[in-house]
């Protein structure tokens, strides 16, 4: 009988958010009378297909006890790195013993708040091998910049077609990210996604196109965005 892959949800939340000028990690500030982490959380844990969540924090985090899914025994808690990538190996590594090398690890951005679970659904009915990320199609024109006299100046214009912004969840098998991670670092490259890090070998994920309103709160602005998305329900 063959035994069916289960998806562990990985959710790096380290960081500080320096981008945002607040008072506390990016995380941990109100949205919509909710920590914007606690948004992402009821996203993950109410959805059907995953099993326990895997929420890696800084050691010092001081704010994670005022969650209302503190107490929540769904949740695994790991301890944050000094780069994302350490974060997600960190919670590969609480995940050992329950996960097995062809699980399915799903890795989001807990600053994403405005992920819906019908991108969810597109994301894991088209997942193969390698693995897939949900991203989005550049409809801008791009520009690549350059510095001139202190200032940015505009060197060329990038052809937009076959661009996207890469956005998450990016989901990997189990063994195969963490040895691609593993690799990354012994090659001296701290990768700011886990696709790269599966490209770095060699693979070629698939792209599966996503909600552009899937927003990655970073900046002041973005917060009100993110309770206008979520306010339409």
């Amino acid at each position: 009988m063959t035994v069916r892959a289960k998806y562990w949800p990985i959710l790096p939340a380290a960081g500080v958010g320096s981008r945002m000028k607040a008072d506390r990690p990016k995380q941990y500030l109100s949205l919509n009378g909710r920590y914007l982490m606690d948004h992402t959380l009821e996203v993950m844990l109410s959805y059907p297909a995953f099993e326990k969540t895997v929420l890696v924090l800084s050691p010092e985090d001081p704010y994670w006890g005022e969650s209302r899914y503190f107490t929540d025994p769904r949740i695994i808690r790991a301890d944050g790195g000094s780069e994302r990538c350490y974060s997600v190996l960190n919670g590969l590594a609480a995940l050992n013993g329950l996960a097995a090398d062809d699980d399915w690890v799903v890795v989001h951005d807990v600053a994403r708040p405005c992920l819906r679970h019908n991108d969810l659904d597109v994301l894991l009915a088209e997942l193969q091998d390698p693995g897939a990320i949900l991203a989005v199609p550049v409809r801008d024109t791009m520009k690549r910049g350059t510095q001139a006299e202190g200032l940015a100046v505009i060197d060329h214009t990038v052809d937009r077609h076959q661009l996207w912004h890469a956005l998450t969840p990016q989901v990997f098998r189990y063994g195969q990210l963490k040895q691609a991670l593993e690799q990354c670092l012994r090659d001296g490259s701290e990768v700011t996604d886990e696709a790269s890090a599966i490209e770095h070998m060699g693979q070629k994920p698939l792209l599966v196109e996503g909600r552009a309103d899937n927003i990655k709160v970073t900046r002041p602005e973005d917060l009100a965005l993110a309770a206008f998305f979520l306010s339409r329900g």
